[in-house]
């Protein structure tokens, strides 16, 4: 499991509602520059040309045009790169509002002795299922039968000795099965509490209580905790 780090230049936070960086370019500067630069060379050629065989007006014309087709893209690219970044940072504000409710999603969950609520999908044609319950390393260290059902359930997070297991995080998934085949693996989702939103890569990014890290496209639910 990824740690969130707030102080990574990678990331934009708004988990405390602070604003986000100012966008800055240098693309002007350097298209005058290179401007500049070609107006010079192109000077140099004119004067330095065989006077005996001149360059044709409409060579420079052309050179003239492919040079503007260039800056033209140049700029093109510096304002949908601009465009980009304001809609992310436009979304982000509004996931601002988000942080405090729980959000459902298909990703890990912290044990603190409480029991857990799980939102298991079978299977349409499963005619059993079982819960596959794993630490934060991945190692499997349950599995629990269930009865074909899409209702939630509950996990008390006890050991087949009923002693309570240690707090920390631990991933959910269930497999689907038919006449004893394996037919489905899917994680299962669980509701989350979120603590703050970021921006990485103009992809909008939520942490949940745990440390846990969702994509705000993988929420499938949400509300007041």
């Amino acid at each position: 499991m990824i740690s969130p780090n707030p102080n990574s230049p990678l990331f934009d936070s708004v988990g405390h509602n602070r604003a986000a960086p100012a966008i800055e370019t240098s693309a002007p500067a350097v298209l005058a520059s290179d401007f500049e630069t070609f107006l010079k060379m192109l000077t140099a050629q004119a004067r330095y040309q065989d006077p005996m065989d001149p360059m044709d007006s409409s060579a420079y014309a052309a050179q003239l045009a492919q040079f503007s087709m260039v800056e033209q893209q140049v700029q093109t690219n510096n304002t949908l790169a601009a465009l980009v970044s304001q809609i992310a940072t436009s979304k982000m504000a509004s996931l601002a509002g988000w942080i405090g409710l729980e959000v459902r999603s298909a990703s890990a969950m912290q044990f603190n002795g409480n029991p857990i609520t799980l939102f298991p999908s079978p299977a349409a044609l499963a005619d059993r299922m079982t819960l596959v319950v794993a630490d934060s390393k991945d190692v499997e260290i349950q599995r629990l039968t269930l009865p074909i059902s899409a209702e939630p359930i509950e996990w008390a997070g006890m050991d087949e000795n009923g002693a309570p297991l240690p707090s920390g995080l631990y991933n959910f998934s269930l497999e689907s099965y038919r006449a004893g085949e394996l037919i489905l693996t899917e994680p299962v989702e669980i509701y989350g509490k979120i603590i703050e939103t970021q921006v990485h890569e103009n992809e909008i990014i939520l942490i949940l209580e745990g440390g846990q890290i969702v994509p705000s496209s993988a929420v499938t639910a949400l509300r007041r905790g």
